[in-house]
């Protein structure tokens, strides 16, 4: 291959870079925004249940103390340190999240048929959280209501979506 001829159908590694450099710009902010609107709905629940950061802390608590101390999550008192520590695992754990779906828009976008199978991805990730969380986290559940969990998540869901669909307006989804 001669250097700084075009081979029909591969890209520069500048175009590469750039479009790497999009989707993980795209995955940290579409990360971010879906960490802080699920953050923000629990924070108004907790909020008008009079006891703000109650839900972190519970999470925190369930994650880092393998939930000792849940027992009576009634009288749990609301702990800095666990909101700080789940904070920060749950923002990363979005970000992880925003970064794999920015990947899979892109894919979309070269795919009209991978669409669905991300639409699909999505349900099955949503409900599938919800069984382990009933499987493995019953603690949580009882001192977080399942529904507010699930309402918590398709905001968040939501608000991931509607970023990139406004970033990706040409985006089509077929079955």
């Amino acid at each position: 291959m001669n250097p700084g001829v075009d081979v029909p159908g591969s890209a520069s590694p500048e175009v590469e870079s750039t479009a790497d450099s999009r989707w993980a710009t795209e995955g940290v902010v579409a990360g971010l925004l879906g960490a802080a609107v699920i953050s923000l709905w629990f924070l108004i629940l907790d909020t008008l249940n009079g006891r703000p950061l109650y839900t972190p802390t519970v999470l925190g608590i369930a994650v880092f103390r393998h939930g000792a101390g849940l027992e009576n999550p009634e009288l749990l008192p609301v702990s800095g340190e666990m909101v700080l520590m789940f904070t920060w695992v749950h923002v990363l754990m979005f970000i992880v999240i925003g970064g794999l779906a920015s990947r899979l828009v892109a894919l979309a976008e070269k795919s009209a048929n991978y669409g669905f199978g991300i639409v699909l991805l999505v349900v099955i990730f949503e409900f599938g959280f919800l069984a382990a969380a009933m499987m493995f986290a019953e603690q949580v559940l009882h001192a977080l209501t399942i529904p507010a969990i699930l309402i918590g998540n398709l905001l968040a869901t939501g608000a991931i979506a509607g970023y990139f669909w406004r970033h990706h307006r040409g985006l089509r989804i077929l079955p």
